[in-house]
């Protein structure tokens, strides 16, 4: 039988209690919200296309990429610059979470795969191999 957790466990405690949590100094969110792992019926044609082209069955990394705001603007957030992309002021998002996700998810990857990105720029100056 499993073990008995109080209730509140999550909200009188930090929550890190897996070895991977632990790890990271943090709580894996989805472990206690459904409604945070990604809906792949939702997914973006660009996704689906990348998804296949990488040979995965999920979005891997990217589950756990949302859409925020970054001074009252919609953006999502890029760890590899530790900086927000903006989203494009004439794109309308659309009311579902799940799907304005997807679309988070969709313009990090062409950020991070587009000549504009700034890691671009450092393979550039350092990059030891053409």
């Amino acid at each position: 039988m499993g073990e008995n957790k109080d209730i509140d466990h999550y909200l009188k405690s930090d929550g890190v209690d897996s070895e991977r949590e632990k790890m990271i100094g943090q709580t894996i969110g989805y472990r206690y919200d459904v409604n945070l792992l990604p809906d792949l019926s939702r997914l973006t044609p660009f996704l689906k296309k990348y998804l296949d082209y990488m040979g995965w069955k999920d979005l891997n990394w990217l589950e756990d990429i949302h859409m925020g705001y970054e001074e009252g603007r919609a953006a999502v957030f890029d760890r590899n610059i530790n900086g927000w992309v903006t989203v494009p002021p004439d794109l309308k998002l659309p009311d579902n979470q799940q799907e304005r996700d997807m679309i988070a998810r969709e313009l990090l990857v062409k950020f991070q795969m587009s000549d504009n990105h700034p890691l671009v720029a450092l393979r550039t100056a350092y990059g030891k191999f053409d």
